[in-house]
Formats: structure tokens, C-alpha cells, sequence
């Protein structure tokens, strides 16, 4: 029989109760939220539905219950990022696609823990900013181009390490948008350009954030409300390199899809990077860049594993996933229309389908067939959060004689 896959659903199930006693203080409702939901996901308390092979001569019959759907939740990102890719894939233009991530520096991520909402927000303005505003220069590339922009705020310990990752398509339109401006097939701009700009763009938008009172600060960090420690803080960091990186280009559009569908809807860990709990450590995989034999085994008391999983709750309404620039939703439509023409796509000649009218009595099916005969599985029942389905498995009788 095979072992029942970890998950961090148990982990918070186990040790969660006793963290939130001993954290009483020190926990938000965000967090709290987040592992209620997770606790709960696909279990009877969230409802759920029976499902029965069509084919009468299989008759396999299983329940399933309902998912949370919390964005924090290692289970319920694969359906979401596959909607999410569908939408996207019919925006891919056909030229090299380049990866750029920026760093926030290790000296900031004490205040960004703070100021997770201001402080993400302005990471993320800034990296937008300087891409944009570098690719638009005449001296570089002189184009309109387009991003789309993923925040991650973990490192693969779960320490807090708040960046951002950046799908940048390799050339853009012209500023009067009469043509297609092309990259190098190798080179997009130079890291070295892009990080003194973002360190500039950063370190100024902090400072008006301060200005404006908008930045708290807490425990050793309080000091750092008066104007004149801020500045005393903020000046060594106008003057240590800001981390900037630039992949080389996808091989093609599967390949940018295939990475999209890897970091648009990631959470700070999955189940399969969890190798073992227990009252003492739980114990998962890592990756430790410093060395060539990279994936490791980390182990940590439940209490802090827990601490490190929350540190990455991301405040209410934020929206990690952004696009600019040629594919902000303002006008994203008109704008990959006319990079599609100038590129010479042909549009694809058939209408996209409608979703055909279903009656009511119709009976619903479920998207993946019977793992014994590959039929249709049917949905035979549905009950309701807290409840209990009214099918029952019959049960196997042992012969004794």
C-alpha cells in the first residue's frame, strides 16, 4: 500500500492549535484565515459531491470534497493557474521571451515584513518602472514593451526574501507604433543599467512613503520612524549593488508557459518538497545555491515551520500577479493585435467556441474520466458543508469458512 503523501494541510491539522495558543499575540487575521482554510480544504467540512462511473459494469463510485480555493493553499493553485494560462496563451507573440527578477536587498526585508503591503507594492512599481523606462530609451532598445510581473516573497528555507519575476518578450512596439522593434536574440539590456535605475527608483519611493507616513515600524525597528534615522538607514543602501538578473531566452512559447505555469501560482512550499513530521521537526527538501549539490534536508520544530509558512501571507486584496506596459489590461487586447500584426501572425481563423446551453436536468460530469475503466464519472450527489454524504461504500464481506 502506498504511504499517504504529507501535506501541509497535516502539518496544520497536528501542531497549528498549539501554535495559535502560543502565538496569541503575534498572529493576524490574515494568517489565521489562511490556516483555517487550509485545515479545512477537502475535507467534509467544506461539502463535497459523490461521483459514479457511467459504465454500469464498473460502477466505481468515490467521494470528493470541496477545495478552499485559499491562494495560499498548496493544493488549490493547479486548477486556478491552468484557467490562468489559457487566458495567456493566446497573448504569446512569436518572438524570444527573457526572464528578469529583481531583488529586494537583505537590509530591507525586516521593515518589508512590517510594511508587507506598501513596501510589496513599491518592489513591484519600481521593477516595472525601470524595465520600462530602460527599454524605452533610444540608447537601448527605443521600444514599448510588455511585462508580466510575479512577486515571490520566500527563499526555498521559507525565510522571507521578497522579488520579483518578470516574462519580458524580446523586442517591443516603436513609440509612434508603426513597427516591431527586435532584441538581440541573446540580450535584452544590461543588468548593471537596470539595477542602478531600480536602486534609484526604490530608495526614492521609500522615502516618500516615509515622508508621507506611510511605513510603520516595530520592536527594534521602531527608531526608524524619525526622519533623520530613516536617512542614516537608507544611505549605505544607495551605495551597495542592488541584485538584478536576466536569463537567457526561452526556447519558445512552450517553454514560457511551461515556466508560467511553475511561478505564476506558486505558494511558499508544496506538498512534494515535505519529506517527513513528527512532534519534533518537520523535515523537506531545500535548495542551498551556495553549492553545486544544491537540494538538501532541512529540518524545523512544527512551531517555526509554521511561522516561516505565514510569513508569507500576503495581504488582503494584493495582487501578486501584475502586467504592464504593452499587456496592461487598459489596453492589452489592442496593443498584442497590432504587435501581432507587425510581427505578420496570421489570427486564427476559427471563432472561439461558445459554451454550448445545458439543461438543467442535465447530469454533471466530472473533468477527469474513472481511474479502473476511463468512462465518464457522474455526479450522483452533492451535500453541504459539515454533512455527510448519504452513499455509503458497500462493505466487503470476508469469508470465514
Amino acid at each position: 500500500m502506498a504511504r499517504p503523501v504529507l501535506e501541509v494541510a497535516d502539518i496544520l491539522r497536528d501542531h497549528g492549535s498549539a501554535w495559535r495558543d502560543a502565538n496569541q499575540r503575534h498572529v493576524s487575521l490574515g494568517q489565521l484565515k489562511v490556516m483555517s482554510a487550509i485545515e479545512r480544504c477537502r475535507t467534509a467540512a467544506l461539502g463535497g459531491h459523490v461521483a459514479r462511473c457511467e459504465n454500469t459494469a464498473c460502477g466505481h463510485t468515490e467521494i470528493a470534497y470541496n477545495s478552499c480555493g485559499n491562494r495560499h493553499c498548496p493544493k488549490c493553485q493547479g486548477a486556478a493557474s491552468r484557467r490562468w494560462l489559457a487566458d495567456r496563451e493566446a497573448e504569446l507573440l512569436p518572438v524570444p521571451y527573457f526572464h528578469v527578477v529583481y531583488t529586494l536587498p537583505s537590509e530591507m526585508r525586516d521593515i518589508a515584513s512590517q510594511n508587507k503591503r506598501v513596501i510589496y507594492n513599491l518592489l513591484m512599481k519600481a521593477a516595472a518602472e525601470t524595465t520600462l523606462a530602460i527599454a524605452a530609451d533610444p540608447k537601448r532598445l527605443g521600444a514599448r514593451i510588455g511585462i508580466t510581473a510575479v512577486l515571490h516573497t520566500w527563499g526555498s528555507a521559507l525565510t522571507h526574501h521578497p522579488h520579483v519575476h518578470m516574462i519580458v518578450p524580446g523586442g517591443g512596439l516603436s513609440l509612434d507604433n508603426t513597427r516591431w522593434i527586435a532584441a538581440r536574440s541573446n540580450f535584452l539590456v544590461h543588468v548593471n543599467v537596470l539595477a542602478r535605475l531600480f536602486r534609484g527608483k526604490m530608495l526614492a519611493m521609500l522615502v516618500h512613503a516615509h515622508a508621507a507616513g506611510e511605513l510603520k515600524f516595530f520592536n527594534t525597528h521602531a527608531g526608524l520612524a524619525d526622519k533623520t534615522t530613516f536617512k542614516r538607514f537608507i544611505t549605505p543602501l544607495r551605495h551597495i549593488r542592488w541584485v538584478v538578473y536576466c536569463k537567457a531566452p526561452f526556447a519558445g512559447s512552450e517553454q514560457v508557459l511551461r515556466y508560467l505555469s511553475r511561478y505564476t501560482h506558486r505558494v511558499a512550499i508544496s506538498n512534494r518538497r515535505l519529506v517527513a513530521a513528527d512532534d519534533e521537526a518537520i523535515a523537506f527538501r531545500w535548495k542551498d545555491y551556495r553549492v553545486s549539490d544544491r537540494w538538501k534536508t532541512m529540518r524545523l520544530h512544527p512551531h517555526e515551520f509554521i511561522r516561516r509558512f505565514l510569513l508569507h501571507v500576503l495581504p488582503k486584496g494584493f495582487h501578486r500577479i501584475r502586467h504592464y506596459g504593452l499587456f496592461a489590461s487598459t489596453n492589452r487586447a489592442e496593443s498584442i493585435a497590432t504587435a501581432r500584426a507587425l510581427l505578420n501572425v496570421v489570427p486564427s481563423a476559427a471563432d472561439p467556441q461558445q459554451e454550448p446551453d445545458v439543461a438543467p436536468d442535465t447530469p454533471r460530469v466530472l473533468p477527469c474520466p474513472c481511474p479502473r475503466c476511463g468512462a465518464r464519472m457522474i455526479i450522483i450527489e452533492t451535500f453541504a458543508r459539515g454533512c455527510a454524504p448519504s452513499w455509503r461504500p458497500t462493505p466487503i464481506r470476508i469469508d470465514t469458512s
